[in-house]
């Protein structure tokens, strides 16, 4: 790991890492790729012992992580844990020093990005939201989309740092803005996969050669990410969990109900935000959001 810092950027901020699953532990090993000291606080011991091999260091508590922190990266699966991370005499908030920044890369609801800021605040902390788009490939790879909300001048500070993680940065308004766009873009997401699955199955039943159809079908206007990202999960039925359905069926919950607060009409995505809350009943939520294939299997009546 490489410490030399350029002129621009004399000294690298210390970074704390809160939440090392799928999305987290690839995104810190990328920091550290990128020369960055990385203190690392998850609940597995092996994703600890796997920080520490790629270089960063295990911390036995947030407090630990957060102390001499200058940036503290969160990264959970919803809403309940950001607060239970952030809040309390073993949170973020009690334990970071004034000035710190957080950046919190976890999906969750607008209310509580603004709702942490403002509380951070009052302790001399500044919060940025930033939830990201690109699955665990995107997170490997440092291609994530990360849409931001929060002051110019944090997200001007954090840049450097996201754009270790990713590839498209873009600051979307005030506290808040950043998940209200990632609920946009899991409404996106959703529907397309379910358009993608009902596709697949309509193909199948009808004899045309899956494979050579997907790519034609790519080539076109009916081409997407989602095609090109989910492909051979649909083709060899893979659905090792690159982002799980339990995840995608809260992101719904999010969208569906900050849709309703400012009245907008989600009618399509009302349907699909069932079908995925009817594959979790069905034992299916922790596979990969591509598994949405399995509900148009059994719709269809095929036995899965």
């Amino acid at each position: 790991m490489s410490n030399l810092a350029d002129s621009s950027q004399p000294t690298r901020p210390a970074i704390a890492w809160i939440g090392l699953g799928i999305m987290g532990s690839p995104m810190s090993e990328n920091l550290i790729k990128a020369g960055y000291s990385v203190t690392g606080f998850t609940l597995e011991q092996d994703k600890l012992d796997r920080l520490a091999a790629a270089g960063g260091t295990a911390a036995g508590s947030i407090a630990e992580a957060v102390k001499d922190a200058d940036v503290i990266i969160t990264m959970v699966p919803a809403s309940p844990q950001v607060e239970a991370i952030s809040y309390g005499p073993e949170g973020i908030l009690e334990n970071a020093k004034a000035g710190a920044l957080i950046i919190d890369m976890s999906s969750i609801t607008p209310q509580t990005s603004v709702d942490l800021a403002k509380n951070a605040k009052e302790k001399g902390i500044r919060v940025i939201d930033a939830p990201v788009s690109g699955g665990e490939a995107g997170a490997i790879e440092a291609v994530l989309s990360i849409m931001v909300g929060g002051e110019q001048a944090d997200f001007d500070a954090a840049l450097p740092i996201l754009e270790a993680l990713g590839k498209t940065i873009v600051l979307c308004g005030p506290h808040g803005s950043g998940q209200t766009v990632k609920a946009a873009n899991q409404l996106i997401v959703a529907v397309n996969i379910q358009a993608c699955a009902e596709a697949v199955v309509f193909l199948e039943k009808s004899g045309v050669d899956l494979n050579a159809a997907l790519d034609v079908l790519n080539g076109g206007l009916a081409g997407s990410t989602v095609l090109t990202r989910k492909k051979d999960n649909f083709l060899n039925r893979d659905f090792k969990p690159g982002f799980r359905i339990d995840l995608h069926h809260k992101d719904m919950g999010i969208v569906t109900d900050a849709a309703r607060n400012v009245g907008a009409a989600l009618p399509v995505g009302a349907v699909v935000a069932q079908l995925v809350a009817s594959l979790r009943a069905q034992g299916d939520g922790g596979l990969d959001h591509s598994a949405l294939l399995r509900a148009v299997e059994r719709l269809s009546g095929r036995q899965v």
